[in-house]
């Protein structure tokens, strides 16, 4: 079980976007952050950290702040003057509005979320009023020279800091007048030439000002005395980001050096009473500008230029063991980019921008069990279809045949009809779709390529018939729960009978293409669904959540099937604890039907159902050196879970026929050499 000849694909240059701002949220438990191609994510820190919601990007979308409202409203303000609220369930702007003060730099909500304020290019700090439906206009505080590069309330809703060049202000917000100016101290006398850049701020409950600035100072104000209480030199570069816990009683600072540098409020000696800010923690996960920092209850979340999430467990907050205690570094997306058409063995990368398809190489050569064969038949780019206007491409798909592809932004779907013979490739636009295709969170074709399934921003799936002379709406399904969850993930039978859908509410339907009505719902689980494939033969529905969980459903039967309900009490192997990134794609083996493979970032694996499940505690064996075990051994050493960790990090795996196996790595020596040159750092020995 297990030999493939390997399509090792390392030619999809996916570039991740870096981080540019992030909010928490801790009624929810969810991390919203902005990228700087304008794209928004959402991860559900109770849910393994899953990335539960994206938002594309669009070319004229900029985003400097992102603050949360509430559990369920979500805006951004950015260098393009507007201020943006997200509709959360349609994953697109709701509605823009625009500041009338330029290019925004900062924003920032009051602890009773009835106001924002924004701080603009213009030197104005500009109060709005939330509203149920919408935020407006209330009025401005007073102009000041120079523009407002960060904000932060006062917990009493009273008072207003703003840092910008070389200066704090405190406004009061009633009055709207500016009651107190700090200066900051350039630092060094070699850079006093320079402007000191104020680039966060936060505001404590005992009027206590923290400040951030480009001379690499985290320093602590007395906002009533306008006076230094306390100097920190964290960096010689810029401390670019700022946050503080929610109980006030740590502060995390993120530098150009990519440092984040923690203070505790501590006594400097036991029993003593009296508290004062101690420098305790230095982390060192990123090799770029740290540009976002927050603190949830147990861990220190980072993003910055190097694109990656780290969220660092605070160990002495978590218990040892737990999932809470692992560090983790999100890089690639929780969902697919890499679409497979098996037979004439393409593969569809999605950019932001754009679409390639390639055809795989190929050899002639016969070898041996790891080695490397000669490639005879070299990758070929097919095609690079870009997309048409501002907005970012949200999903995209090609059909079995490689006769069709489809892609979605949200303002618009795209079907194309595709021939390839030979070296002579020609692709056309279908001008003529259905009214009621207007955007899509998932597509998928049928096997037969007679079909595409278009989940649409109303929670609905369109069912559209297609051949060469028209494309026709045939129905419509809509959740029998009436929930309006954007659904993510699609999955269709081989025979064309069945058709399944999963959406953010972790409801899994079941539909009948032949009937065109709903089935049945899979019984709900509380943890999303991260990937879904229905059996070519059995037509067993295998699901794969975020918190690693597997189950098989019987559509026919309409229950758990003997093999699942087996898995959930005996498990799999407790290797699987290892297993930090949630699974992307499920696949069958063609050759093989018991076989299932399923990959995550680190690793993939296959699971043969026809084999006794290894349990917990069941040793795991090498299968690389079978020759040093008995015949006798043999079929008890013989598990049913089989892991390759050769390859990563991958973006995709899949199986195609006569045992090839499609590989696609992006290794992180690529995305780091695309990377801007870091801040110079003395180092011992240079």
């Amino acid at each position: 079980m297990g030999e493939f000849k390997v399509h090792r694909v390392r030619f999809f240059d996916f570039m991740p976007s870096g981080i540019r701002c992030m909010a928490f949220n801790s009624k929810a438990d969810r991390l919203a952050l902005a990228r700087l191609d304008g794209s928004v994510e959402i991860f559900n820190f109770s849910n393994n950290y899953f990335q539960e919601k994206v938002i594309p990007g669009s070319d004229s979308r900029s985003i400097e702040a992102i603050c949360w409202v509430g559990c369920d409203r979500l805006f951004t303000a950015g260098l393009n003057g507007e201020v943006v609220e997200y509709d959360l369930e349609r994953l697109c702007p709701k509605y823009t509005l625009d500041a009338f003060g330029g290019p925004i730099w900062t924003a920032a909500c009051n602890s009773e979320e009835t106001h924002f304020a924004f701080g603009c290019e213009d030197g104005s700090v500009k109060l709005f009023e939330i509203l149920p439906d919408k935020i407006q206009f209330e009025r401005n505080l007073d102009r000041q020279k120079g523009r407002i590069l960060s904000l932060s309330w006062h917990k009493s809703g009273t008072l207003i800091a703003a840092g910008s060049l070389d200066v704090i202000r405190v406004f009061d917000v009633k009055s709207g007048h500016s009651v107190q100016r700090i200066l900051v101290d350039r630092g060094p006398a070699g850079t006093r030439n320079k402007d000191c850049v104020v680039w966060n701020v936060a505001f404590l409950s005992d009027y206590t000002i923290v400040s951030g600035d480009s001379a690499g100072k985290v320093q602590l104000w007395d906002a009533n005395k306008g006076t230094l209480i306390k100097t920190h030199l964290v960096s010689k570069w810029d401390v670019l980001s700022l946050s503080v816990s929610e109980n006030e009683d740590s502060i995390v600072a993120g530098t150009s050096e990519g440092t984040v540098v923690q203070f505790q409020l501590l006594s400097p000696k036991i029993g003593d009473t009296e508290t004062q800010w101690v420098r305790t923690r230095t982390f060192k996960h990123h090799t770029h500008d740290v540009r976002a920092v927050t603190e949830t209850r147990t861990a220190v979340v980072s993003g910055g230029l190097d694109t990656q999430l780290v969220i660092c467990p605070l160990m002495d907050k978590v218990e040892v063991k737990s999932s809470e205690s692992v560090l983790r570094k999100v890089i690639f997306p929780h969902r697919s980019l890499v679409s497979c058409a098996k037979k004439p063995s393409l593969l569809l990368f999605q950019f932001p921008d754009q679409l390639e398809l390639w055809r795989l190489g190929g050899t002639d050569t016969i070898g041996k069990p790891g080695e490397s064969l000669p490639v005879t038949r070299k990758p070929e780019k097919l095609l690079q279809l870009k997309r048409k206007g501002d907005d970012h491409i949200c999903c995209s798909t090609i059909s079995e045949c490689g006769h069709w592809i489809a892609y979605s932004t949200v303002s618009s779907i795209r079907l194309y009809q595709l021939q390839c013979d030979n070296n002579n490739i020609s692709i056309s636009k279908v001008s003529k779709l259905p009214k009621v295709l207007r955007s899509a969170h998932q597509l998928q074709f049928s096997a037969d390529s007679s079909k595409l399934f278009v989940a649409s921003e109303q929670a609905t799936i369109h069912v559209i018939s297609l051949s060469r002379s028209e494309c026709k709406h045939v129905h419509t399904f809509k959740p029998k729960s009436g929930s309006s969850a954007p659904v993510h993930l699609l999955a269709a039978s081989a025979d064309g009978q069945w058709l399944t859908s999963a959406n953010r509410h972790c409801e899994i339907n079941v539909y009948n293409l032949k009937k065109l009505k709903h089935h049945c719902m899979v019984p709900v689980y509380n943890s999303l669904p991260s990937a879904m494939a229905i059996h070519p033969e059995t037509n067993n529905l295998l699901m794969a959540h975020a918190d690693q969980q597997v189950f098989e459903f019987s559509i026919v039967d309409k229950q758990y099937t003997d093999w699942s309900r087996k898995l959930q009490k005996e498990g799999l192997h407790r290797c699987r604890s290892k297993w930090h990134t949630p699974i992307t794609h499920i696949t069958f083996n063609p050759s093989a039907p018991s076989q299932v493979m399923l990959h995550d970032t680190h690793m993939f694996c296959i699971i043969d159902q026809s084999l006794p499940l290894d349990g917990l505690k069941a040793q795991f064996y090498s299968q690389l050196t079978p020759k040093d075990t008995s015949e006798t051994d043999k079929p008890r050493k013989n598990n049913a879970l089989k892991i390759c960790n050769k390859y990563q990090p991958l973006l995709h795996v899949n199986l195609l026929e006569d045992d090839w196996l499609v590989v696609v790595e992006r290794p992180l020596i690529d995305i780091h050499s695309q990377l801007p040159a870091p801040v110079r750092q003395k180092k011992f020995g240079t």
